[in-house]
């Protein structure tokens, strides 16, 4: 059994093969789908967060949002860049948002990729300090996350608030337990998997990675999920660790279904350049009847690794059509594979 999930990027633009013209039309489809994604019975709604473009930022309120109208589907990212972040105020705004929902967000954060600006972080107000680079950033911002998450008190009080304070130093409020277990670092290398599996974040593996051996991405992927069970072993958390791999899947079953992606052209790994010297292996996408489907999907060691699989969807087709592709993944592969 796998958690299934749906993965969307958020993008709107005033184009007329768009279901998703302005801000609002895809802040609120992406509500409605996950209410619908709930009811046909998928495990997880997570959204991408990109700054200076038109898609989706800022996830918490709309996280919330979703909280409010749905019982029991996971809500999360993929990811938040930290650089963007503070952490503090992340921590409160992340805590009501996982109050509203009754415990449900799974949060996936990173160090961040290359964005639509040069530096973008800075224009929200943050330096680097001596000796350190964005990356370092935020990976220290996450650090800095995932100790207030745990809800201990730091802030000495004042002797004359203007509420009565507890006794001792106070953390920061909303406080949500358990939310601390329910991070999610996003890994494109085979350090940073290590790194996460040490501070107890649960393992995102997207759908491109660094090239680290030239083999095929799967490949590549199903090892760096392999160390990082393997140094979480070695860390002696208690509970069990998560991992999500991303893919864009689209069975072939309507003649609409032929038109979109009958012909789709990504069915072979990529490689590219995601930072002028990491060499990237981005993996292909998978578009057929079922039966293809299965057949293709079985030989995928990194989705025989993970517990969660997050299924890119095209949001700007609409909630029906994507309903649709999300109904037929379930319906008609998840089956043949043992996911359901």
């Amino acid at each position: 059994m796998k958690k299934i999930g749906f993965l969307s990027f958020g993008h709107w633009s005033n184009h007329s093969a768009y279901k998703t013209r302005t801000a609002s039309d895809t802040l609120l489809q992406s509500i409605d789908l996950a209410v619908a994604a709930e009811k046909i019975g998928l495990d997880g709604a997570y959204f991408r967060v990109h700054h200076f473009a038109a898609q989706l930022a800022s996830p918490f309120p709309l996280l919330s949002a979703i909280g409010a109208k749905t019982s029991n589907i996971e809500i999360g990212t993929g990811v938040i860049d930290m650089r963007y972040e503070n952490p503090l105020y992340m921590v409160e705004d992340a805590g009501a948002a996982d109050l509203i929902s009754g415990g449900r967000l799974q949060l996936g954060i990173s160090r961040g990729s290359p964005e639509q600006v040069i530096e973008g972080w800075r224009y929200f107000g943050y330096e680097l300090a001596e000796g350190e680079t964005d990356a370092d950033m935020g990976r220290n911002k996450a650090l800095q996350f995932l100790d207030k998450l745990k809800g201990i008190g730091f802030a000495q009080p004042n002797p004359f608030p203007m509420f009565p304070n507890p006794p001792g130093l106070l953390r920061l409020e909303p406080y949500s337990e358990g939310l601390r277990e329910r991070i999610w670092w996003g890994a494109a290398s085979n350090a940073t998997a290590i790194w996460a599996a040490e501070h107890g974040m649960h393992l995102q593996s997207s759908t491109l990675k660094f090239d680290e051996s030239g083999k095929p991405f799967h490949i590549q992927q199903a090892e760096q999920i392999r160390l990082y069970k393997e140094a979480w072993k070695k860390a002696g958390h208690q509970r069990k660790p998560r991992v999500s791999v991303s893919r864009s899947i689209f069975p072939l079953i309507t003649d609409q279904d032929r038109y979109i992606f009958g012909q789709e052209t990504n069915q072979a790994d990529k490689i590219g350049f995601i930072e002028n010297d990491k060499r990237a292996i981005f993996g292909r996408s998978y578009a057929g009847e079922p039966d293809q489907l299965i057949r293709e999907l079985a030989q995928d060691e990194a989705i025989q690794e993970a517990d969660t699989l997050l299924l890119t969807i095209p949001n700007t087709l609409g909630v029906d059509y994507n309903v649709h592709i999300l109904s037929s993944i379930l319906k008609h592969v998840a089956p043949g594979l043992g996911w359901r």
